[in-house]
């Protein structure tokens, strides 16, 4: 059987590797400042989306860092230098992000999963009530094709980050998944609607493209 010989590492992921190995807490400590720095950053991102700020930001942080930290431990001979040491260790703190963030919406939900909350749709589109004899008939047009056309992965994502402004954060929790996957879903639900709606008539082809 071929062997595939080992990526030479770069300098600054061979001193990383070399220091952790060697079990010396220092590295540990310093490698736990980074991931903290990125989870701060990562949560301060997605945080205007989930309403989480100050303390409680930084408490989820902390506890990010801290079990990246672990699976990092648990997990650094698996690392064969496909990427620098650092892109590969951010992973983790993004990940243990994700998953914190999915449990912490979950603790005071402010919608159940598969509810479907069609009322809030048209000021989530910023549809002119004004004009809601035009738009009417597309609103209900779209509640049969989520319903008839979908899977019901594809309804549930939708329902969920559409209709109930859930957070993919907390879809992904519930659903045991990833954000990838739920991106993916949700693109998936989004074109087959849109194929729906311009076959009936209702929505332009140019527009939904």
């Amino acid at each position: 059987m071929l062997e595939v010989a080992p990526r030479a590492l770069d300098p600054d992921s061979a001193e990383w590797v070399r220091s952790l190995a060697a079990g010396g807490e220092a590295a540990y400590e310093r490698l736990h400042a980074v991931l903290l720095r990125v989870a701060h950053a990562e949560l301060r991102r997605r945080g205007p989306a989930t309403g989480i700020a100050g303390p409680e930001l930084d408490d989820l942080a902390h506890q990010a860092a801290a079990d990246a930290l672990v699976a990092i431990r648990r997990k650094l001979c698996e690392f064969r230098g496909e990427s620098r040491f650092t892109t590969w260790a951010y992973k983790f703190v993004i990940f243990e992000v994700t998953r914190k963030l999915g449990r912490h919406f979950w603790r005071a939900p402010r919608a159940a999963l598969d509810a479907e909350d069609w009322s809030a749709l048209p000021d989530r589109f910023g549809l002119d009530p004004a004009r809601e004899s035009e738009w009417r008939d597309l609103i209900a047009a779209l509640r049969r094709a989520v319903d008839e056309v979908l899977t019901e992965r594809q309804r549930r994502a939708f329902v969920a980050i559409v209709l109930n402004d859930i957070p993919a954060d907390a879809l992904t929790h519930e659903l045991c998944t990833t954000r990838n996957a739920i991106y993916k879903t949700l693109y998936d639900a989004r074109r087959k609607l849109r194929a729906e709606l311009v076959t009936a008539g209702l929505l332009d082809p140019d527009a939904a493209a």
